[in-house]
């Protein structure tokens, strides 16, 4: 009896023991499959919050067009005298000297040789806001000079410090935009430079319409000038500082709270700790001239200075210069010829902002390049056919607009923007000074040449010429450019570095 109750105990515990298991592992399973969905939830909400974006564009927006209003004034004291000439030279009383004519127009490209040249050590010992500031002053004074004076030794002056400010801005220009844009419109923002550039020689012609009219309106064309060049200067008060250069300079907290500034709260270690993968521990070390151009970093330099030297032997200031001359032929008002070159140009560059940053710089550069020997090979079938009546004068006034279009569309505004991406943070600025001292040194040479070149070669050789240039240009491109789509400049510095 007592061992078949000790039998159905034991059968009762095992039945118990299992049902109980049985009850535990579904119980078990059950909170296991909660805690499942509860952690995937969670896996899946971290995942949308975590997942890396981009960053608010309207944050740097406001920085960037406060940066661009050095281009405008570029462009502006580029074309200020174009139209009033005629008057300065009879009220200052040097009408048809010619070279005093010259000297007003190329005083401010010699002057703009000094800036640039000096910008990327102004740059690097002041920071980007004061260089900006440093840019502006010598605008306004110039600009004060030009307006006020009554004798050429006066304009010519005037001219000078206006150059040197022109000179100083837009390497500055180029540095500032590329380093507080976000990488995923770094490209959007630097056709920003461009199409500035655009809207100030746009804006000269227009406040130059009535200087025929009006007996001294030039003093008045100046005059204005010194109105963008005052809000730059107070404008920059307010703005970011570069963190690139901050951090170059040790102040981590400053560069994080600009950082905050341009990008958000949220994006600020992922910016600092890309900042932190390309310093070498040499960023403070003085960069010396002989590093640039034969050390270590000679050929970064040498792309960069080449293509702005490829971008003025194109011909695109020759075109420029020689523009009213051709729709004058065609019976186009030289007004209205530079309405045109102006609408095509502005054009251009908005189709480049749209497209920089989708479908890269290096393709915009290559169809530019190419484009432009295509419109010059037009130019010389024009030239060819000249004596064949208004159908030649047609294909050289379509031709030209097509050059300065397809121009804007890359070849314009990427070496400005291109530069700053594929030079190492430590170089930057004095790179940039170098390669745009090359750009004003071409510059130069080609305004003062052109005229004696086409009476000596004709218009069909010296445009073959131009349009060698290009295709030139399209192969040291596709040779030697790399492209800097979406990237942020450490990933760009790090992955030249591993090809050195």
């Amino acid at each position: 009896m007592r061992g078949r109750q000790r039998e159905a105990y034991s059968m009762y515990k095992r039945l118990s023991s299992r049902d109980y298991t049985n009850t535990i592992d579904m119980e078990a399973k059950e909170l296991i499959d909660a805690i499942d969905v509860e952690e995937n939830s969670a896996l899946l909400q971290k995942i949308t919050v975590s997942e890396p974006s981009n960053p608010s564009w309207r944050l740097s927006f406001p920085h960037v067009v406060v940066a661009t209003l050095s281009s405008f004034l570029f462009g502006y004291h580029l074309g200020v005298v174009n139209e009033p000439l005629e008057s300065i030279s009879k009220d200052l009383g040097f009408k048809g000297n010619t070279l005093a004519e010259g000297l007003v127009v190329s005083t401010c490209l010699g002057g703009a040789f000094v800036g640039s040249l000096f910008s990327g050590w102004v740059a690097d010992g002041v920071g980007r806001r004061r260089a900006f500031q440093l840019c502006a002053l010598p605008m306004i004074i110039g600009a004060v000079m030009s307006a006020s004076t009554k004798t050429l030794a006066g304009m010519l002056l005037g001219r000078l410090f206006v150059g040197t400010g022109m000179g100083l801005g837009p390497p500055v220009a180029s540095l500032y935009v590329t380093e507080v844009s976000p990488a995923f419109v770094r490209g959007t923002y630097g056709s920003l430079i461009q199409i500035a550039t655009c809207l100030g020689l746009m804006g000269a012609l227009f406040v130059g319409i009535p200087v025929k009219e009006i007996v001294g309106w030039w003093r008045v064309c100046f005059w204005v000038s010194t109105i963008p060049a005052a809000i730059l200067a107070l404008a920059m008060v307010f703005c970011a500082e570069s963190p690139h250069w901050l951090h170059k300079q040790g102040r981590t907290y400053e560069a994080e709270a600009e950082f905050e500034r341009l990008l958000g709260g949220s994006h600020v270690k992922t910016a600092m700790a890309e900042l932190a993968k390309s310093d070498r521990g040499d960023d403070t070390d003085t960069v010396r001239l002989s590093e640039l151009l034969y050390g270590r970093h000679f050929r970064v330099v040498f792309i960069g200075s080449t293509l702005f030297a490829l971008q003025q032997l194109s011909g695109i200031n020759a075109v420029f210069y020689f523009s009213s001359t051709v729709f004058k032929s065609a019976g186009v008002p030289s007004g209205l010829a530079n309405v045109f070159i102006g609408i095509a140009n502005l054009s251009g560059s908005i189709v480049a902002m749209v497209l920089m940053d989708k479908v890269g710089r290096k393709l915009l550069l290559l169809w530019s390049f190419f484009g432009m020997a295509i419109s010059m090979s037009l130019q010389v079938a024009a030239a060819s056919f000249y004596s064949s009546g208004s159908g030649s004068l047609y294909l050289s006034v379509g031709g030209m607009l097509m050059f300065v279009l397809t121009f804007a569309l890359g070849a314009g505004p990427v070496p400005g923007l291109l530069l700053p991406e594929i030079f190492p943070s430590r170089i930057r600025a004095k790179a940039m000074a170098v390669c745009m001292s090359v750009h004003w040194v071409i510059n130069f040479f080609v305004g003062l040449l052109f005229l004696q070149l086409l009476e000596q070669f004709g218009p069909q050789l010296l445009y073959s010429i131009f349009g060698t240039f290009c295709m030139l240009a399209v192969v040291f491109v596709k040779r030697n450019v790399v492209e800097t789509k979406g990237k942020s400049l450490q990933e760009i510095e790090i992955a030249l570095l591993q090809q050195e």
